[in-house]
């Protein structure tokens, strides 16, 4: 049985443009193939949303851009990677996500050839060579060259923690801090250390960690040449030199360079000793006071004299020693 089909809409079949573009913005110039794209793209200049979600109120230029946003509200996923099952509300993200496990990087940077999954990471990556920052906060005119930067530090001044842990209710101003977080309660420690085995539970840690086995202090100070293997090592000596102490004590006023040592300053006020000796019970206000403590009982003496071999349970004992062969 053939269908019929209306004059109207063969005739508008018939006029389908080719790829020409005959419609023209008389506000802007911009050519377009079908008067349905001027339409909607002269709604750029007129503010023109007719499209409004009931949700909610927000309204749109497009009607395909209102279907997007009510998928917010539904939770709907129509999109699926048929390798892992992962589910997406926008096509777009999908053909984005399944380049890892494909490896697809369309996107290559023309001044030194990296290449990227997306083209936004590649904008970002450009301003790497030009030195744009086009990002700037309202609060401190601080710049960046991406706006997900921006984002990120806005919350220093908002003090917006969006992403919240379920186990502990603990929230955090950056996804990725929640990720590591959530590590404390599962036990998962997905980097691995090739030369001892030992594992960690985040990858800065592991790179710090494989120092121990190449002896690299990548951090240098400038006044006395001295390296470290960490940055935070680095700052807390160079107060040797500035003689600055960020750290002081609401009792007595008294100041320190390091937090660890007003910590342990502070149990003078407070009686605290929170460490004791499995021994014989007897507390200390700082773990290394019971190290030396636990050598009474255990007879170390890791302090050796190079001179004549005597042995000391203290580093100080020794050097008292070493005086008595000048």
């Amino acid at each position: 049985m053939k269908r019929r089909v209306s004059t109207k809409l063969l005739e508008k079949h018939q006029h389908r443009p080719t790829g020409e573009k005959l419609y023209g913005c008389n506000l802007c110039g911009k050519k377009f193939p079908h008067p349905v794209h001027l339409v909607i793209h002269q709604r750029i200049h007129t503010g023109e949303k007719p499209y409004g979600c009931d949700q909610c109120g927000k309204r749109f230029t497009q009607l395909g851009h209102l279907d997007k946003h009510q998928r917010i509200h539904t939770g709907e996923k129509p999109f699926g990677c048929d390798q892992c099952g992962m589910r997406f509300a926008e096509s777009g993200n999908l053909v984005t996500h399944q380049r890892i496990h494909t490896g697809e990087r369309p996107y290559g940077c023309d001044q030194c050839g990296k290449r990227f999954a997306r083209s936004g990471t590649l904008v970002a990556h450009q301003r790497v060579h030009t030195g744009e920052k086009p990002y700037g906060c309202i609060h401190c005119g601080k710049l960046f060259a991406d706006i997900g930067s921006l984002v990120k530090h806005q919350r220093i001044h908002t003090g917006e923690k969006p992403y919240g842990c379920d186990q502990c209710g603990m929230r955090f101003a950056v996804s990725g801090n929640l990720v590591t977080h959530q590590r404390i309660h599962t036990g998962d420690k997905p980097y691995g250390c090739d030369q001892c085995g030992r594992r960690f539970a985040e990858s800065g840690n592991l790179v710090k960690h494989q120092r121990i086995h190449t002896g690299d202090k990548p951090y240098g100070c400038d006044q006395c040449g001295k390296r470290f293997a960490e940055s935070r090592n680095l700052l807390t000596h160079q107060r040797i030199h500035t003689g600055e102490k960020h750290y002081g004590c609401d009792q007595c006023g008294k100041r320190f360079a390091q937090s660890g040592t007003l910590v342990a300053h502070q149990r003078i006020h407070t009686g605290e000793k929170p460490y004791g000796c499995d021994q014989c019970g007897k507390r200390f206000t700082q773990s290394g006071n019971l190290v030396k403590h636990q050598r009474i009982h255990t007879g170390e003496k890791p302090y050796g004299c190079d001179q004549c071999g005597k042995r000391f349970t203290q580093s100080g004992a020794l050097v008292k020693h070493q005086n008595t062969h000048r």
